[in-house]
C-alpha cells in the first residue's frame, strides 16, 4: 500500500517522513519499511525489551516507528483542517435532512445510523474462486480447527476439551452427516465496519450464524462490493450451541432460551 502511495501521492504532499524514502533510500520503499523494523524498538520483542531496561526520551524522539506514526497523523490534521469547511457544511445539511425525516415520519420507529450506515444485506451461501484453478468451499468444519492448530501461537491454540470431543465425535445433536461439526461459513452477504456480532437469517427468518469477519480478498469492499470473491464469514449457529453445550457444560443456558434440541 505504500508503494502504491507513493506513486499517487507527489513529492511535498505526503506525510513529511515518508520524504525519507527517496532521502535516505533512493526511493526503495522495501528498505524504508525494513529499516523501521529492524531500528525501531516496536520492532521486536528483544529490541523492546532493551528499550524497557534503559528507556530514554530521546529513544522515542528518534524511534523510526514513532516518527513515521506523527507524520501520518499530522498530515491527518491538515487534511481535515482543509476539509473542515466542506464538512461543517455537510453537518449542517445532514441535521436539516434528519429534521426533515423525523418530521416526515411522524411517531414512527426510527432507527439510530450504524457505523457505516449498512443496517441489512442479503446474499447466498456461496463459496468463491480468488484465483485459477483455485476454489474454496462454502463450510469449514472442527477438523478444519485441528489442522490450523499450533500449540506456539495463542490464536491458535486448541483446548484439551474441545480434541476431547472432536476425537470421540461427540458432537450431539449439531453435528452434520459424514460426522462432522459444522464452525463457519461463509455468504455474499455484504458487510461493513460495526456488523460484526449481526444476527444471519435464512429465508425462513431462522437464525442460522452470526457474521463476524470478511475474506482476506473481499477487505476491498468498503470501497466497492466485488461480488466474485466478497464473502462475509459466519459463524455456523450449530457452533456456537455445541459450544455452550458440549464444550463449556451450560446446557442449562439453552433450557432457559427455550432452545430445543
Amino acid at each position: 500500500m505504500l508503494k502504491e502511495y507513493l506513486d499517487l501521492i507527489p513529492a511535498g504532499s505526503r506525510p513529511v517522513y515518508l520524504e525519507e524514502v527517496d532521502l535516505r533510500f533512493k526511493g526503495n520503499v522495501d528498505a524504508f519499511v525494513d529499516n523501521l523494523f529492524a531500528s525501531s524498538i516496536y520492532g521486536s520483542e528483544a529490541a523492546f525489551n532493551r528499550f524497557l531496561a534503559k528507556p530514554t526520551l530521546k529513544a522515542l524522539e528518534n524511534d523510526p516507528m514513532i516518527c513515521f506514526a506523527q507524520a501520518v497523523q499530522a498530515e491527518k490534521i491538515n487534511l481535515t483542517n482543509a476539509l473542515k469547511d466542506f464538512n461543517s457544511g455537510y453537518a449542517d445539511a445532514h441535521r436539516m435532512y434528519v429534521k426533515g425525516l423525523l418530521e416526515m415520519y411522524g411517531d414512527d420507529i426510527n432507527f439510530p445510523d450504524a457505523n457505516f450506515s449498512l443496517r441489512l444485506t442479503y446474499g447466498q451461501v456461496k463459496g468463491y474462486e480468488p484465483g485459477d484453478a483455485v476454489y474454496y468451499e462454502y463450510q469449514t468444519t472442527l477438523e478444519g480447527v485441528m489442522e490450523k492448530e499450533d500449540p506456539d501461537n495463542w490464536e491458535f491454540v486448541v483446548p484439551d476439551r474441545l480434541k476431547e470431543l472432536y476425537r470421540k465425535k461427540d458432537f450431539g445433536p449439531y453435528g452434520i452427516a459424514g460426522g462432522k461439526m459444522p464452525v463457519n461459513f461463509c455468504a455474499t452477504t455484504h458487510t461493513t465496519g460495526g456488523n460484526s456480532g449481526s444476527p444471519v437469517l435464512n429465508a425462513k427468518g431462522e437464525l442460522i450464524g452470526i457474521n463476524f469477519d470478511r475474506n482476506w480478498e473481499g477487505v476491498g469492499g468498503d470501497i466497492q462490493y466485488l461480488p466474485d470473491c466478497q464473502r462475509s464469514i459466519i459463524v455456523d449457529i450449530r457452533y456456537v450451541l455445541f459450544v455452550i453445550d458440549k464444550y463449556a457444560g451450560a446446557g442449562y443456558l439453552l433450557e432457559e432460551m427455550d432452545i430445543v434440541k
